[in-house]
């Protein structure tokens, strides 16, 4: 009782602050309606004590929770009241079970929802309405126990003409034995999307026939075209210096009828630091004579830009090249996980449904081992830690740039993706925790999955076009068409529109989705 609450937009607020094993909750005393802070202990990346049992001056004397979304939550306490220390011990307790043994809470959690959330993405569901397993390509259960490559998912989608024993081959020349695998197929052009890991060439430039006739094969399954693109999502210069550490990038003397192209997207600790940057210039206050200087300074609209750029060169390429392509980054599940669903949600319209939406994201990057565990920090106190990275939360960004160009073309609006992006941190649900589909299939039984079972009831919130079967059936509201035979969503990613990251936190800067 009795702890101020210091926000940076109204000012001190005196009143109430709870701690539990999920949530920290703060309800002033005065204030009619009251001024309520609900945040879950998830999204916290570290706590600080302000000040010593002599500090002088009002509201000297206090805590400081530094928050993941961006928010820094100051709350002044007083030094005869002895509630500092033990709110700060249940924060460092709770907010990081994970560094003191302890379960996150989605372990804990036991409410009971309609459907099973688990059960949302079916991957051989997902591939029969693709029209996968065809004459080209087939399924394979080569990685049913997680032995070819322990981050990827159990069933895979590989050329029809390529052994299993071939498969094994090929995984030894990739990084972490992520093969070229299938994502999307054109459903008239038969033109594909594959996504895989940079070749291990190394600075003696090692080359691989398995690997050489694995592309080849892909290249031959689309018969409108005889060249494949690969697509590197990397700066050269970087693919370059991954030499060194035994990676590397296709050599077009070696793939024959390949063509590379560089991405110049940047790394996890690059995305991190503009993140960082973006953080200082919005929060808690915006210097709006510099607003535009300052934000151009931390590149966030850039990265965007360039990670919208790509897509939109992958998309094209599949839909007017009707060309082959393979995706990469160094080890194919950050920058890769971005350009892939991106790319497949401007060619298929059914991703651009709330449940096509959610089975996009459970493919492509729960299934193909996005390290959810380690670019979030879920419970770790570490914040330092450098794998941590916003990675997803660009994608959504991009996703919500998207929105922002053709309204009409999804089925959610940017409330339904603040939702998910509310619960990538909340740890209230499994679907976003642990690090590969091989880690949550032994959790799975103990953790609840967000999805539509719970998100059932607030469609209505996330809905921004009502008729489904008119989003479905209309093409002429699904895609931008400066000629009547494009098919798919064609961007414009020179941004000038304010970014979803300052709309996120600032304009809707406390949580909007809590149920318990």
């Amino acid at each position: 009782k009795d702890v101020t609450y210091i926000c940076p937009f109204t000012g001190a607020v005196r009143g109430t602050l709870t701690v539990t094993n999920y949530r920290l909750y703060f309800k002033s005393m005065e204030r009619d309606p009251p001024f309520v802070l609900d945040a879950s202990l998830g999204v916290i990346s570290r706590v600080e004590k302000i000040g010593g049992a002599s500090s002088r001056g009002e509201n000297s004397y206090g805590l400081e929770t530094v928050c993941k979304d961006i928010r820094n939550l100051r709350f002044a306490h007083k030094p005869e009241g002895r509630t500092r220390r033990s709110i700060f011990e249940n924060l460092m307790k709770y907010a990081f079970p994970v560094s003191n043994n302890l379960s996150l809470f989605a372990f804990e959690y036991k409410e009971v929802f309609p459907e099973n959330g688990w059960k949302l993405y079916d991957a051989l569901l997902e591939y029969r309405r693709q029209g996968i397993p065809n004459e080209s390509w087939r399924i394979t259960k080569i990685n049913e126990r997680y032995e070819l490559c322990d981050t990827y998912p159990a069933l895979l989608v590989v050329p029809a003409n390529i052994p299993d024993e071939e498969l094994k081959r090929v995984a030894s020349f990739r990084s972490r034995g992520r093969i070229p695998v299938l994502s999307w197929i054109h459903p008239e052009s038969q033109a594909t999307i594959t996504r895989c890991s940079q070749p291990m060439v190394g600075v003696s430039g090692k080359r691989s026939k398995e690997d050489e006739k694995y592309l080849q094969a892909i290249m031959d399954s689309n018969a409108q075209s005889h060249k494949i693109f690969i697509f590197d999502a990397r700066p050269s210069v970087n693919a370059v210096a991954n030499k060194a550490k035994g990676g590397g990038y296709e050599s077009e003397d070696a793939y024959q009828n390949a063509e590379l192209v560089f991405l110049d997207i940047h790394n996890i600790h690059v995305m991190r630091e503009s993140l960082r940057k973006l953080k200082e210039i919005v929060y808690p206050n915006i210097e709006e004579t510099h607003w535009l200087s300052n934000l151009e300074s931390t590149h966030w609209l850039e990265h965007i830009k360039l990670i919208l750029a790509g897509a939109l060169r992958i998309a094209d390429r599949v839909e007017s090249g009707k060309t082959s392509v393979v995706v990469h980054c160094s080890d194919g599940w950050d920058r890769t996980a971005q350009l892939t669903s991106l790319a497949m949600l401007m060619l298929d319209g059914h991703y651009r449904t709330i449940r096509g939406f959610e089975v996009l994201v459970e493919k492509e990057w729960l299934s193909f081992g996005h390290r959810f565990q380690l670019r979030v920090g879920h419970g770790d106190k570490n914040h330092a830690d450098a794998d941590r990275s916003p990675v997803f939360l660009q994608f959504i960004d991009c996703v919500w740039q998207m929105t922002r160009q053709f309204p009409t073309a999804f089925e959610f609006n940017e409330y339904f993706l603040i939702t998910i992006l509310d619960h990538l941190y909340s740890c209230l649900f499994g679907t976003f925790l642990c690090n590969s589909e091989q880690q949550r299939g032994k959790e799975w039984q103990r953790m609840l999955a967000l999805e539509l079972g719970f998100l059932g009831s607030n469609l209505g919130s996330f809905t921004y076009y009502v008729k489904l079967s008119k989003l479905i059936s209309a093409s002429d509201l699904l895609y931008l068409k400066k000629k009547k035979e494009e098919m798919f969503l064609k961007l414009n990613y020179n941004l000038h529109s304010i970014i979803f990251t300052f709309k996120v936190y600032n304009l809707v800067i406390f949580s909007i989705s809590r149920i318990i």
